[in-house]
């Protein structure tokens, strides 16, 4: 089972709510051990009705298996922030230098990006 690896934070209050759902490239890339990740939420891509969506932020490795799951959870629109620190992972699932992918997943919208770590 995968354990949570970031502290997930509002990057600002803003009045201005985003306008559609994005996620950044993170930074540093290439990082070692930490690196963060910069995403955002917007209402108009909710489900009608809806006020919040289901969340995912995960990172894999080249061959598709799953490292770690930063964000699981419900999130209402606005802009996030989430760190990975490679250093967190279980001795069993270290990782080495490489790329690896991050995917986020809210509600229908699904966007992924590369990162490298350098060791």
């Amino acid at each position: 089972m995968n354990g949570m690896f970031a502290k997930t934070t509002d990057i600002e209050k803003e009045t201005e709510l985003p306008t559609n759902f994005s996620l950044e490239q993170n930074y540093p890339n290439p990082f070692n051990p930490e690196t963060t990740i910069r995403y955002q939420i917007a209402p108009l891509n909710l489900p009608k009705g809806e006020t919040s969506v289901h969340v995912t932020l995960k990172v894999y490795d080249v061959l598709g298996r799953e490292v770690a799951t930063l964000v699981d959870e419900v999130k209402q629109p606005g802009k996030y922030v989430a760190t990975f620190n490679s250093r967190h992972l279980e001795r069993s699932r270290k990782m080495s230098s490489g790329v690896y992918f991050y995917i986020l997943q809210a509600g229908e919208y699904i966007s992924t990006k590369k990162m490298v770590l350098l060791k």
